[in-house]
């Protein structure tokens, strides 16, 4: 290019032709932007260069573990029952084990938590009054749980609160004998360890087994009361089987048998097939089960079916018709001795009076009328059991009917029912299924949610039998429990809590307290058949008397 051309060029004002020309402040912008591009790149090639290369193993940064000191402990000669030895150096931190450490045994030693402690004698009166309080004695079999922590917490603040106020104080500690629990257990262990039964032992033999596993077991609980520092009297301690409480226990029976309170009585009760014995109320478990359900029942291989209702046909007698009912208990229907409809039920109005015909015996069942069929459910009729549903024992009350019980002790059938007879009650459900449908009487299965009671302690189907038991009278302490709250004498708290209790007391039943256990208290009741003719005079032959020595009489 011509020197001329290229001046000409070089004198052209910037941003003439061109660009503006920049700001002084875009200018500065632009500097400090490529400062900071140019750190970013040194970043990066320092990175890169210290970056292991291919194959090159990366180490691992070495793991810092965290010094776990031990807890202290008391380590000083101090013997049993002998006063804590504090001369030594405390430990840098709080170590339960070393405060706790050997002052129970000081403590009882001294005496520092009976009656008598401080006192002349127990029997002068104190000026500041008496506390006395029982535990509420766990059951042998098992051991303390949070809950028992929490209540023996609250138990021994006001035991100590009383004890510090100057009173005469006294809190009993002691061990229930769980009747039903412990039979179970050691019965379990018998089985294992030799294959034998109670029943093989015999009476005698199997108590002796329970109370060698109650010397072995039983002082578990009373350890762990100590080491939570409760200040029982150890001097008094309880076991609900020694001899002076059975002889409280058949005291208290006799007194309340001869008062009224307590009486004989066959009815339905829970009855548990693998206990062979009745059950309370709240040791049974309500299992709800939304429809068809297979569960494990002890003593049978396979599992049982729930949740379903079957419905079925019996026959009118003389005629060509028939009533369709529906259970969730098939095998109940060798026991059935009516079939129920409501007196207003135009369906059924003209079979009053007549009779179905059963199709495994010769039996006849009524046609009864009562008001508790719900005409709107089902057919609107329903077998009647009397003997194995509660329900159904009071419609048999009421309809004056024979009361049939189709199972023994232990969930076999009884009875003359054929084939059926011998057989344990789930493997004669399925039985009776297959007969139906081969009679062609068999309708329907439908999928029913229900509720399965269930035996908390052999988790077996509880099943309503009917049975004589002794029962305590609860009418007259309810309607006491009831005053007590609407007077003010008892506070129920949270107040809203009251419902409950009025709930509980107004629908309050009769307390069933046998049992068919070897292992507990005998209730004093006696069989007494006379074999010579002259003690007869005057009297029946048989009878059943109360009394306080366990005397046996034949």
């Amino acid at each position: 290019m011509p020197e001329a051309e290229q001046q000409n060029d070089a004198n052209v004002p910037a941003g003439a032709g061109g660009d503006p020309p920049k700001t002084a402040k875009q200018l500065e912008k632009e500097r400090l932007k490529a400062e900071k591009l140019a750190k970013l790149q040194a970043k990066l090639d320092k990175k890169a260069a210290a970056a292991p290369a291919a194959g090159d193993k990366k180490e691992k940064p070495e793991k810092r573990t965290k010094e776990v000191k031990e807890a202290a402990v008391y380590t000083a000669q101090t013997a049993p029952g002998e006063k804590k030895d504090l001369s030594g150096a405390l430990p840098d931190a709080y170590s339960p084990r070393f405060v706790e450490a050997q002052w129970y045994s000081w403590w009882e030693k001294e005496g520092f938590f009976t009656p008598e402690y401080g006192r002349a004698s127990i029997d002068d009166p104190n000026p500041n009054g008496k506390f006395v309080m029982i535990i509420p004695p766990p059951n042998v079999t098992g051991s303390l749980h949070l809950g028992h922590a929490l209540t023996n917490a609250i138990e021994d603040a006001i035991t100590r609160y009383h004890r510090m106020k100057g009173r005469t104080t006294l809190w009993v500690p002691g061990c229930d004998h769980a009747g039903i629990a412990t039979q179970v257990v050691v019965e379990k262990l018998l089985w294992r360890d030799e294959k034998l039964s109670r029943h093989d032992l015999g009476r005698e033999k199997f108590i002796e087994r329970i109370w060698d596993w109650r010397r072995e077991k039983g002082g578990r609980i009373y350890e762990q009361l100590k080491s939570l520092g409760s200040s029982y009297d150890w001097t008094r301690v309880a076991f609900t089987m020694d001899p002076k409480l059975c002889r409280a226990v058949t005291e208290a029976f006799v007194r309340l048998h001869e008062e009224g309170s307590i009486y004989r009585s066959s009815r339905l009760v829970n009855w548990s097939c693998t206990l062979r014995s009745a059950i309370s109320d709240i040791e049974v478990d309500k299992v709800e089960i939304p429809g068809r359900t297979f569960l494990s029942i002890p003593g049978y291989e396979d599992k049982v079916e729930f949740g379903v209702l079957i419905k079925f046909a019996y026959k009118v007698e003389d005629t060509d018709e028939e009533i369709i009912v529906a259970t969730t208990r098939i095998e109940t229907m060798l026991g059935d001795t009516a079939v129920a409809v409501h007196p207003q039920d135009d369906r059924y109005k003209h079979l009053h009076g007549k009779f179905v015909v059963h199709p495994f015996s010769t039996r006849r069942l009524p046609i009864v009328c009562d008001e508790f069929v719900d005409m709107a459910f089902g057919t609107g009729a329903v077998k009647i059991t009397p003997a194995h549903d509660p329900n159904d024992y009071e419609v048999g009350k009421r309809c004056n009917l024979p009361f049939i019980t189709i199972f023994n002790d232990d969930g076999y059938i009884i009875g003359d029912y054929g084939e059926f007879t011998g057989m344990k009650r789930f493997e004669c459900r399925k039985k009776i299924l297959e007969k139906l449908k081969a009679l062609n009487l068999y309708r329907e299965t439908l999928n029913n949610p229900m509720v399965v009671p269930i035996c908390s302690r052999s988790k077996d189907v509880v099943e309503p039998l009917i049975k004589p038991q002794w029962y305590v009278s609860c009418s007259d302490m309810a309607a006491s429990a009831t005053e007590a709250v609407r007077s003010g004498e008892l506070k129920i708290i949270p107040e809203h809590h009251t419902k409950t209790w009025y709930h509980w007391m107004d629908g309050i039943r009769d307390w069933c307290v046998s049992r068919q256990l070897w292992w507990g208290h005998r209730i004093p009741a006696y069989h007494v058949s006379f074999t010579d003719p002259s003690l007869q005079a005057g009297s029946s032959a048989h009878g059943t008397v109360v009394r306080k020595k366990p005397t046996r009489i034949s």
